[in-house]
């Protein structure tokens, strides 16, 4: 693992149509929309944030996680919409003895069933295949949510079980996750 590579200086990230950037104050009100809005987070382990203060804090904290090398938290910016902060791809958990990594996805609600969650993820597995040399790309998904599941298969991650009341959530207690993955074997860019 070339952990140098995400940690060296914020990378940058470019697809056709997106464009993966650090976060900054300027993205404040479009970020503190997508943390306003229950429905983004009704799948994730994190709760809203109702307080625009509390998003702009949070921004620091991006900024410290990245710093302490522990996660990395990517803007997704479409370039068609003046670089419009879209939704959030980030990357935790690098353990350089295992070579893994494992990634999740939210969007601003009025971008989904777009494709952009699946272009953000394949852009992100793609520099961390190719440029960072993670051999385990993973990621945990609740049960119910099915368009979460479609993004990581589009992607050639595979399904690989259920874990049982593994993980406490935020806001929603112990719940049983559903673990994708992709092996650097397995990728092709295409």
């Amino acid at each position: 693992m070339n952990i140098e590579k995400v940690f060296g200086g914020f990378p940058v990230l470019e697809s056709t149509n997106l464009i993966l950037k650090k976060i900054e104050e300027v993205h404040l009100q479009e970020l503190y929309s997508i943390y306003d809005n229950d429905k983004v987070f009704k799948y994730c382990g994190m709760i809203p944030r109702h307080n625009l203060q509390t998003v702009s804090k949070m921004i620091g904290h991006f900024d410290k996680d990245y710093d302490k090398k522990r996660r990395v938290k990517w803007g997704i910016f479409q370039k068609n919409q003046s670089n419009k902060l879209v939704g959030i791809l980030e990357s935790m958990d690098f353990n350089q003895k295992v070579n893994m990594v494992t990634i999740g996805y939210y969007l601003a609600e009025d971008y989904w069933g777009k494709g952009i969650a699946t272009e953000s993820v394949h852009t992100l597995v793609k520099f961390l295949f190719e440029e960072v040399n993670i051999n385990r790309i993973q990621a945990e998904v609740m049960p119910a949510n099915e368009i979460s599941k479609k993004v990581l298969l589009k992607n050639g991650f595979m399904k690989e079980g259920l874990l049982r009341q593994a993980s406490l959530w935020s806001d929603k207690g112990v719940v049983d996750l559903e673990i994708y993955s992709i092996l650097k074997e397995e990728y092709t860019n295409n």
